[in-house]
């Protein structure tokens, strides 16, 4: 049961609602005329004078318990919206296939060199397909095109969730375009991956992926 230390024309409507009445019975319960309960639902904010308090507390104190309970939902303040959700934070990778070869880019790390395939970041709403072409071609030079997404996981070494994409060579001359992030850019034969890549860290799709190719 609610305790209400002050009625206010918002919570007086609520009664009147829990009690399934209409204006002209509410206002006989409480002895008052109709246009004064009316006024209530036109100003939530007004505060009912001292002898209405009154008359409201009482009502409510003899309400049975499911008055009660419809009183107390009633009066519930609105839930607050939902934080917003924070995207985990994930990349597009490209496995573009040339022939027998495949594209990776060497990237500088804080202790070592790493081969990795061209990646780049989603943001929130973007379609990672889209990411992994357009990283390629500003990591590499290099313009491919999603044959087949080839799944997703959480990254082995980065812990952020990647989505795989096996792309087609369509056009243009592999270099580093990005000497911030990368220090070489090279078409690998795809027999020789793994002495690129640790096997352990190669996401297994990918593997299959470049064996039917």
């Amino acid at each position: 049961m609610i305790v209400v230390t002050k009625w206010t024309g918002r919570t007086a409507a609520a009664l009147q609602d829990a009690l399934h009445e209409t204006n002209e019975g509410f206002a006989e319960l409480l002895g008052a005329a109709p246009r004064t309960v009316a006024g209530w639902h036109s100003n939530p904010d007004l505060v009912p004078r001292s002898e209405m308090q009154q008359a409201l507390a009482t009502i409510y104190e003899r309400a049975s318990q499911h008055v009660q309970m419809r009183f107390s939902r009633l009066c519930r303040p609105p839930s607050e919206p939902a934080e917003p959700r924070a995207q985990a934070l994930r990349v597009a990778i490209a496995v573009v296939v040339r022939g027998d070869e495949v594209l990776l880019v060497c990237r500088r790390g804080d202790d070592a060199l790493t081969w990795q395939f061209p990646a780049g970041m989603v943001k929130p709403g973007g379609a990672p397909e889209a990411v992994a072409v357009r990283e390629t071609h500003a990591e590499t030079g290099v313009h491919c095109a999603v044959r087949q997404h080839l799944g997703e996981r959480l990254h082995p070494v980065s812990g952020v969730m990647a989505s795989y994409f096996r792309c087609d060579f369509l056009a243009g001359e592999a270099m580093n375009r990005d000497e911030l992030e990368n220090v070489d850019v090279a078409w690998v034969p795809t027999a020789s991956l793994t002495r690129f890549i640790p096997a352990e860290q190669i996401f297994e799709p990918i593997l299959s992926a470049l064996e039917a190719a």
